[in-house]
């Protein structure tokens, strides 16, 4: 099958909107009509280069080439055909996309942590997970690795069923694609791996689709103070209609604000969702969290970070905690329908979450528009 997508043939390049084949799905596979795709973050570090590994590295992930990439992880569809022994959907089912599969099986998916399920492992590089070859091509015949085993920037998708959630047909198809990451990660950071109780004082740094959704699960959670950090003002203002209690345009100007807020114990905790993350961020979050605080990273980093600014003493001597987080630290099967419900209830914003919409021809636009801050959230929309 002949579909246009967007790919990336190279770091420092833009994406390429271009006709490529997608294979027919096989054994434990779904082909899926694409509704809306997020302009995520994360897929730009795939053309910056900051989620590819130097050309050394590449022998430890099986390949010889990263590129080319089919971009996008966040999306939403109609499912159009399924391959043998798919039990979990049906053509015609709606569908959120995970950017974590999960199998249900492994250690970690048994133990109550799906977010770290093994078929993970290989989501940035390769083949099908169910079977280790290859569904999509350059009309040369060249491989093409998805992006998260997705590859969401296609007008259709073939992933395997355990990338996919099954929704309500009813549910609009651009809400059920933000849950599917910046929803889902923003706010499980917040309410999973923050921890936030009622009364809290909770600093989210970098207010982008990610960040946002921090923001909501902060008020969710019951936070007293939740203080929006970014230095573009639009956001910072936006964040406000989200739940924010006060703003500041970066960490060094929230320390003042934040000691006031708390009577000099400053905040319980600080999450960081900036569009990169640097080492250099680490230990001004430390200084912006108390005595037993905790500093979430969730935002992706580049591959080549390996060092991290940060007093040990401090961290040790007040009892202070750095987590890392992952799809929110929660199961896709669950944290997706939850949040679902919870917008179909009126308690989660979704659709304000959207700056605006995109035909595939004009990624490069939404993606320009995403780096002059001009977006909380861009989605390509396919019809």
């Amino acid at each position: 099958m002949r579909v246009k997508a967007a790919i990336a043939h190279g770091a420092g390049q833009v994406w390429s909107v271009e006709d490529i084949e997608i294979g027919e799905p096989k054994a434990g596979e779904v082909q899926v009509r694409t509704a809306y795709a997020g302009l995520c973050h994360s897929d730009e570090h795939v053309l910056t280069g900051d989620l590819v590994p130097p050309p050394e590295s590449l022998a430890m992930f099986g390949v010889t080439e990263w590129y080319p990439v089919l971009g996008g992880h966040e999306g939403s569809g109609v499912v159009e055909a399924v391959g043998d022994g798919v039990r979990a959907v049906k053509p015609g089912d709606h569908v959120s996309c995970s950017f974590v599969p999960v199998c249900g099986r492994c250690f970690y998916c048994a133990t109550g942590r799906a977010n770290l399920c093994d078929l993970g492992a290989g989501t940035l590089v390769g083949g099908m997970i169910t079977d280790g070859t290859f569904r999509h091509h350059t009309l040369d015949g060249t491989p093409i690795t998805t992006m998260a085993k997705l590859g969401t920037f296609a007008e259709t998708l073939v992933v395997a069923e355990d990338s996919l959630v099954k929704v309500d047909a009813d549910l609009p198809l651009a809400a059920v694609c933000l849950v599917s990451c910046s929803v889902a990660t923003g706010f499980g950071s917040s309410v999973n791996r923050a921890d936030v109780r009622p009364g809290d004082t909770v600093v989210v740094v970098g207010i982008g689709g990610v960040g946002m959704n921090a923001v909501q699960g902060a008020r969710a959670a019951g936070a007293t103070n939740i203080v929006a950090i970014d230095p573009v003002e639009f956001k910072r203002e936006k964040a406000m209609e989200f739940g924010a209690t006060h703003s500041a345009a970066s960490m060094d100007e929230a320390m003042g604000l934040v000691n006031d807020l708390t009577w000099g114990r400053m905040a319980n905790s600080v999450i960081l969702t900036p569009g990169l993350l640097v080492g250099e961020m680490i230990q001004p979050a430390a200084d912006l969290v108390g005595k037993g605080g905790t500093i979430v990273a969730t935002a992706v980093a580049s591959m080549s970070q390996q060092t991290v600014d940060l007093s040990l003493i401090g961290l040790t001597g007040s009892d202070k905690q750095l987590r890392g987080s992952l799809f929110g630290s929660g199961s896709p099967r669950s944290a997706i329908p939850e949040l679902l419900m919870m917008y179909r209830n009126g308690r989660l914003k979704l659709d304000e979450l959207i700056t605006k919409e995109y035909p595939l021809d004009q990624i490069n636009d939404g993606y320009q528009d995403m780096r002059d801050g001009k977006n909380i959230r861009g989605v390509i929309n396919f019809s």
